[in-house]
């Protein structure tokens, strides 16, 4: 049930040979995010849970979600990126269907991020999920 623009990561997951170029790729995801006006870096947008600052801003209209984010490490604005591509555009009752390891892992993210990043990424999915299950 991935979003098009998440099939089409897979994708370059797949051709990519090995853990350290996904991980390069991931940071280029992280460096190419757009930049999150900082009023929006408020409590009410911050993701607790995190080893690093993130903050994700979520927004819905006609009953799909699209969403901003950052944070202050490199990687995890790439794992930003990741969930964006995986969730923005899907509608709110969509959201909760979505079977995120499952999604995740065919990016092999769940074998290699350490336990901090992992809570982390955790912790950002469940904001997702609970935005998403408010507004549905």
């Amino acid at each position: 049930m991935a979003q098009a623009g998440f099939e089409d990561l897979v994708e370059t997951f797949e051709f990519l040979d090995d853990w350290e170029e996904r991980y390069r790729h991931v940071i280029e995801l992280g460096k190419a995010l757009p930049d999150m006006p900082e009023a929006l870096k408020v409590p009410a947008t911050k993701v607790e849970g995190c080893a690093s600052q993130v903050w994700l801003h979520m927004t819905i209209e006609n009953g799909t979600l699209t969403f901003i984010g950052d944070s202050d490490a490199i990687i995890v604005r790439g794992l930003i990126a990741v969930l964006i591509t995986l969730y923005s555009g899907l509608a709110v009752n969509e959201i909760g269907k979505v079977n995120v390891s499952a999604e995740l892992a065919r990016l092999g993210l769940n074998e290699h991020l350490s336990s901090q990043r992992s809570n982390g990424l955790r912790a950002m999915v469940t904001r997702v999920v609970q935005t998403a299950a408010v507004a549905a």
